[in-house]
């Protein structure tokens, strides 16, 4: 039926049931209502940024949502102890004990190492990781936790304490797959704190050496250790405690027995360089030693404990405060700004504008309140704004025209304010249908009693 027909029967109607003494009235954008002077503006590119300079200030969620559960640090995690001082001996001959040889275990990962990503070449996917890394040039280093495990950003958390560093690479390769990243990237070791040798007595720098990926020897374990300092070699005995027994050999036969400075260390050894002839004096001094760093492991394992009870209240208290915020805001006890939806919407009602952020028209048409496009005409779509302070007898009315679908972009930049109506007009064929719908009934009652009712 062309547009012409359509105007007449629709004319034929309006008379028929105005004669009927029934009518249909149905809702509009108009310049005057209520004493208030409504201007009807297009939306377009220009008049987008004229609606937008309307101030407002999202209202933000309290700081509950912004904090994190956090403890006062670690506790009882202080230094290893100092070597215990060796007893003066009678003097006597040093004896050899050495353990047998080993093959050098594939270094483990453990808590204390840093591990580095590097790339493999510049603007690389892992490069773009968040910002991990930002340049051909830049490292970023990843400390292993207490829990075995480190953190990437947008990643999570990784499990790596206990693997080789092949191993490692498999368990980041699967993380960055499972997030759909291209995992160009190589893992290095660049701080190894997890695994080391005790080395004291009678050399330049008493400490730790550090176990890496290279085996180390006993004759590199002293070398690190700045040598050994003893007046006399000769009367010197280079001692090594290992998994319960004692080990020595003279600190002279260092020089000319190859095998003795090439025997392999393993994680947890100690070295102790001395002038004490009793083995048993040199093995309760150890014994000592191993006692004290067994009471500063289990203070530091206390200290964790009650760093995790701490942060567990902590989040306990964080989750009942936002509970509280939910419950407060389901009952409507919470202070919220409203978008108001009439006329052809999929459902009628007022939308809450989201949290920290500005919505859109678009989101409020095509989220919350819905467009009918059955019964709603997309070139009349409005944002109604009332007017404030000596303006509040002005209203601005913001037509969007969606015949074109490409003027939907536009309704992606409008934002809304608090108390803004979304309205939609009716399609005329809805207008005639509905009027129609309402007529009919009320002919037929008229026809069966025999009036018309028609003069």
């Amino acid at each position: 039926m062309h547009h012409s027909g359509l105007r007449a029967l629709f004319l034929g109607t309006s008379l028929l049931m105005s004669g009927c003494g029934v009518t249909y009235h149905s809702p509009t954008v108009q310049s005057q209502a209520a004493g208030l002077d409504v201007k009807v503006v297009p939306i377009t590119a220009s008049s987008v940024k004229q609606a937008n300079r309307a101030p407002y200030s999202p209202l933000d969620l309290p700081d509950a949502f912004h904090s994190i559960a956090s403890g006062s640090g670690l506790r009882g995690a202080g230094a290893l102890p100092d070597m215990p001082a060796s007893p003066d001996q009678s003097r006597q001959k040093i004896t050899t004990k050495l353990p047998a040889q080993v093959a050098p275990p594939r270094y483990q990962i453990g808590v204390g190492d840093v591990v580095m990503l590097v790339t493999k070449g510049a603007a690389s996917t892992i490069e773009e990781l968040g910002g991990l890394l930002t340049s051909q040039t830049q490292r970023k280093g990843f400390t292993v936790r207490d829990n075995g495990m480190i953190a990437l950003p947008d990643i999570g958390q990784v499990a790596v304490a206990g693997k080789t560093l092949e191993d490692a690479e498999d368990a980041l390769f699967q993380a960055l797959v499972a997030k759909n990243v291209d995992p160009a990237f190589s893992l290095e070791i660049t701080e190894f704190n997890s695994q080391h040798v005790a080395i004291g007595g009678k050399v330049a720098r008493a400490g730790l050496a550090p176990i890496t990926l290279k085996p180390l020897r006993l004759g590199d374990a002293l070398a690190h250790a700045g040598g050994v300092t003893a007046s006399d070699v000769d009367t010197t005995a280079v001692r090594l405690y290992r998994d319960g027994t004692l080990y020595q050999l003279p600190a002279a036969t260092l020089r000319s027995d190859a095998k003795a400075r090439n025997l392999t260390l393993l994680p947890g050894d100690a070295i102790y360089v001395d002038e004490n002839y009793n083995l048993d004096r040199a093995m309760a001094s150890y014994e000592m030693q191993i006692a004290a760093i067994g009471l500063k492991r289990g203070a530091r394992l206390q200290a964790i404990s009650e760093l995790e009870a701490e942060m567990s209240v902590n989040r306990d208290a964080l989750d009942e405060q936002r509970t509280n915020f939910a419950a407060r805001r389901e009952l409507g006890a919470e202070k919220r700004d409203y978008v108001y939806l009439a006329g052809e919407v999929a459902q009628q009602g007022r939308v809450a504008l989201p949290y920290g952020r500005q919505a859109s028209l678009a989101d409020v048409l095509y989220d919350e309140g819905g467009f009918d496009t059955k019964t709603g005409d997309p070139a009349q779509i409005y944002v109604i704004r009332p007017g404030t302070g000596a303006d509040e007898t002005k209203v601005t009315a913001w037509h969007l025209d969606a015949t074109n679908v490409i003027n939907i972009t536009l309704a992606t930049r409008m934002q809304m304010r608090p108390n803004d109506i979304v309205f939609i007009e009716e399609q005329p064929i809805t207008k005639w249908s509905r009027a129609l719908e309402q007529a009919f009934p009320i002919l037929i009652n008229k026809s069966v009693n025999g009036d018309s009712g028609v003069p």
